[in-house]
């Protein structure tokens, strides 16, 4: 039998919004960076090493992804795991659009508006 939950409904959402004002104070925080550099600079600082070479790793699939590279010659080069590939496709065709934009502004990629 699965145990009830007895936490108040009210401090699940009260937590929930929270985060996403947290999340929007960090997107602005973002958005003010006017450089690569100091972009950079606040990943390292915000990220571990190993957040940011999985998010790297991540980006470096999205190119290969949208050239139609299959998943396991994009695993071979990159030996980023054929389950995070599928994941990224998956966004890639179906996610809220962000990767298409990067790469439309920055590969030259397709445009997202279409989506």
């Amino acid at each position: 039998m699965k145990k009830k939950d007895t936490r108040p409904r009210v401090a699940k959402t009260a937590a929930a919004e929270g985060g996403e004002v947290a999340l929007h104070k960090l997107l602005e925080a973002m958005l003010s960076l006017r450089t690569a550099g100091e972009l950079h600079a606040f990943l390292e600082d915000l990220c571990t090493p190993a957040e940011l070479e999985a998010i790297a790793d991540r980006w470096r699939v999205v190119p290969l992804l949208i050239e139609q590279v299959p998943y396991r010659d994009i695993h071979d080069r990159t030996g980023v795991s054929v389950t995070t590939i599928g994941r990224i496709a998956r966004c890639l065709g179906h996610g809220a659009g962000g990767y298409r934009i990067a790469a439309a502004r920055v590969l030259g990629g397709p445009d997202s508006s279409s989506h």
